[in-house]
């Protein structure tokens, strides 16, 4: 597949005021964890994680893989365009990268999106999103990708337990950050029969003065841990508006035992 770059124009996102709200990139593998030589298949799509209320995703500027043994891979032309499944038997745009992978240890994706306007919020978003890929040996999941604001797991992001605490870092281009909010949301794989308060949905914590953010995941699944950063301009129609750049860093959760 092409690599997925576009101008401006062509990239951002318009989303209507009755679909504002916790929006955030998904980056899930079909399986968190599999066996050297196993192919798995990750998807990435848009929306409210909780609710299940997915909408078009734009298409990623870049997707780089980083091995357990600290190779960086570019994977941007592997994507594949897809649909999923969305409301009232609607389709919406997705994507979908098939891996392989060569070693033993922790895979590290790593997407990063174009600015996504947002009507209601009047401003930017721009994301970069991470997930760890376990295979089999313990190495490389605190793996950061240079250069970019991020979240870097201090609690290993996977053979967890409902109800464990867990710990990432803010790693912006020079330092870490603190003070900066950080919002904690389940992913869940169909839309729930009855929605808790919002307060519920998406949890909110700050991260502290040397930029780590701590927070409990209760159940088990998918968690988006997403980091918010004003940072910079961008124009739209002759007006300037600001970007808010987030890191989301997906943590997967077992059942029970």
């Amino acid at each position: 597949m092409k690599r997925l770059l576009f101008p401006l124009a062509t990239a951002l996102l318009a989303v209507s005021a009755a679909s504002v709200g916790a929006h955030y990139n998904m980056l899930l593998p079909e399986k968190h964890s599999v066996k050297k030589g196993e192919a798995v298949t990750l998807t990435y799509q848009w929306g409210h994680p909780f609710e299940h209320q997915l909408f078009d995703a734009p298409a990623p500027e870049k997707v780089t893989v980083l091995a357990p043994d600290g190779k960086a891979t570019d994977l941007t032309k592997s994507l594949e365009k897809t649909t999923v499944p969305a409301a009232e038997g609607k389709k919406v745009t997705a994507y979908r990268l098939k891996f392989t992978p060569e070693q033993r240890g922790d895979y590290v994706f790593v997407l990063q999106t174009p600015p996504i306007w947002m009507e209601e919020e009047e401003e930017f978003f721009q994301d970069t999103v991470k997930v760890v890929l376990h295979i089999e040996a313990q190495k490389g999941w605190e793996a950061a990708a240079p250069d970019t604001f991020q979240l870097v797991p201090l609690t290993r992001p996977y053979g967890l337990q409902p109800g464990l605490v867990f710990q990432a870092q803010t790693a912006g281009p020079d330092k870490p950050l603190a003070g900066v909010l950080v919002e904690v949301e389940r992913y869940n794989p169909a839309p729930p029969k009855e929605l808790p308060p919002d307060e519920q949905i998406t949890r909110a914590v700050k991260t502290d003065p040397n930029g780590v953010a701590t927070c409990t995941l209760t159940d088990p699944g998918w968690w988006s841990v997403t980091a918010h950063h004003h940072s910079g301009q961008r124009e739209r129609e002759g007006k300037k508006y600001p970007v808010l750049r987030r890191a989301t860093l997906w943590v997967f959760v077992d059942e029970k035992r």
